[in-house]
């Protein structure tokens, strides 16, 4: 498919291809002694005939290097094939130009563009902004976003075209900038200075599996869900721009080990041909001859996934049994773990299907759980969960209502006032009783429905901390009768009404 070039890049060129003239090979330039930070770099490239210099044998480190030059020198070190390319058409680059072939050859992989007036300017030096963007184009460097690095540089802004692209040479260490706060965006690149960047980026690139969206049978790739808590690789999702480029999946990897990875994307075109695809993969991460190796590995296969069982504060569940509806006890002494930041307890689903799971309590009493574990719907490891605890009567405080605030008026809590339930025939779904003198509720369930229960004094309460929370204020009590696999549970939340400030 033909590509647009000309792109609002500006003059996005590339590095140091050095100018005319004489062939490398073994050669030593007078203008660049040992010593020069830059020396190494330009020696190893011209040895491998990728650069060369000036008929008088100099190398002239302190020229600006042109964009026709980088072109040509890029083209040179990513091994570009220049046959049969495309002309970009660019009005001051005809065919007989010496550098046509490359920067065709760019323009075609989305590497370079021209300018908005249908030029190219061949002969314009390059700026170290542009630099940054053509070598992690180029170079298919991976492509972290603006905020996954920490900026150090007062003139690098995320909204300027090469933000991005000078965050990732810096996280790399293939440059740094002018200052220790300044990277001077606009400032020309030399001979020298592009030499030693060029090599720097050859050195620096990580190993990494890059591919094109239609690599993975995708038009187009909307989203990444994998094991951060496991870090064997990092996934990296780069948008292609329409009519230019495709969108680009990058996976680098971390350390040896095996994790899992779901992706999203779409395949044709909306609205008729457009169609959702979501895919899975395991993604192995081996060390091969003292480099990480990443191979991906797709599959249909589904992994346990913990189904979250509600205990009370002071309970210490003994052991879990669990049996299918139908009756069958896969399990007598089930595996089971403290889920993570809160009371619950967690335990591994490995077949979908309907579950009753019985837990004994220390002190012998016994709890029931129903669970349902389906296949989800979209292409991911672990079974969609939900698990109900059995309680056909409850009774608790209203104080609990507000136990997942971080704050709320304790003293008007206390003193809610009367109750009035304003649900019609409440009492075919639930009996509900008060204590007298307290706020202590009772009820029984009789069918599945809910009841709603309103307070003559409203609660404040808030979520998260002052600054950054969600206020509001609640002004009753929703009581939900819930049946699942037979077993009946008694829930109760707040009615309320967030403040409007918010």
């Amino acid at each position: 498919m033909k590509k647009k070039l000309l792109t609002t890049f500006g003059a996005l060129v590339l590095m140091c291809s050095l100018p005319l003239t004489v062939t490398a090979g073994n050669q030593r330039f007078s203008d660049v002694p040992t010593t020069k930070h830059f020396a190494e770099a330009v020696y190893e490239l011209a040895e491998r005939n990728i650069i060369g210099g000036y008929p008088d044998g100099t190398f002239k480190p302190g020229n600006p290097i042109t964009r026709g030059q980088a072109a040509s020198i890029i083209a040179k070190l990513t091994k570009m094939d220049l046959t049969d390319v495309e002309n970009p058409k660019f009005k001051d680059v005809s065919e007989s130009n010496g550098y046509h072939k490359a920067i065709a050859a760019l323009a075609e992989a989305n590497i370079i563009g021209g300018y908005e007036d249908g030029r190219y300017g061949p002969n314009d030096p390059i700026k170290r902004g542009q630099l940054a963007s053509i070598l992690v184009k180029a170079f298919d460097l991976p492509r972290n976003s603006f905020y996954d690095i920490k900026n150090p540089f007062k003139d690098v802004v995320e909204y300027e075209s090469h933000g991005s692209s000078i965050l990732i040479l810096y996280r790399l260490g293939i440059t740094g900038g002018t200052s220790p706060d300044r990277f001077s965006i606009n400032a020309a690149v030399t001979r020298g200075q592009a030499a030693k960047m060029m090599r720097a980026t050859e050195e620096s690139k990580p190993e990494m599996v890059s591919l094109e969206s239609e690599d993975i049978g995708m038009d187009g790739i909307s989203s990444v869900i994998w094991k951060t808590e496991q870090d064997f690789y990092e996934p990296i999702v780069v948008h292609g721009k329409a009519g230019y480029s495709t969108d680009r999946l990058q996976l680098v990897p971390l350390k040896e080990g095996t994790s899992t990875l779901n992706l999203s994307g779409h395949i044709g075109n909306p609205p008729a041909d457009y169609k959702n695809v979501a895919k899975k993969y395991y993604v192995h991460v081996k060390k091969v001859n003292g480099e990480l190796k990443l191979t991906l590995e797709e599959t249909d296969d589904y992994l346990p996934t913990e189904a979250p069982l509600a205990v009370y504060a002071g309970e210490k569940v003994e052991n879990i049994s669990v049996s299918t509806v139908v009756g069958k006890l896969p399990n007598e002494n089930a595996a089971f773990k403290k889920c993570e930041a809160t009371l619950n307890v967690c335990l591994a689903i490995d077949e979908p299907g309907s579950y009753i799971a019985k837990a004994r309590l220390v002190g012998g009493k016994e709890v029931r759980y129903a669970i349902e574990a389906k296949k989800p719907e979209h292409a991911y490891f672990h079974y969609d969960i939900k698990t109900l605890r059995e309680q056909t009567s409850y009774v608790f405080d209203t104080k609990a209502l507000f136990d997942h605030n971080d704050y709320y008026d304790k003293e008007a809590a206390e003193n809610i006032g009367k109750h009035k339930i304003v649900t019609k025939n409440a009492d075919e779904i639930a009996e509900i009783t008060r204590d007298p003198g307290t706020n202590v509720f009772r009820v029984t369930a009789k069918k599945v429905g809910t009841v709603e229960v309103e307070f003559d004094n409203s609660v404040y309460w808030r979520t998260g901390q002052p600054g950054d929370a969600v206020t509001g204020i609640t002004t009753g009590m929703k009581i939900t009768v819930q049946e699942m696999n037979g077993l009946i549970n008694i829930s109760a939340l707040q009615i309320y009404d967030i403040n409007s400030d918010m």
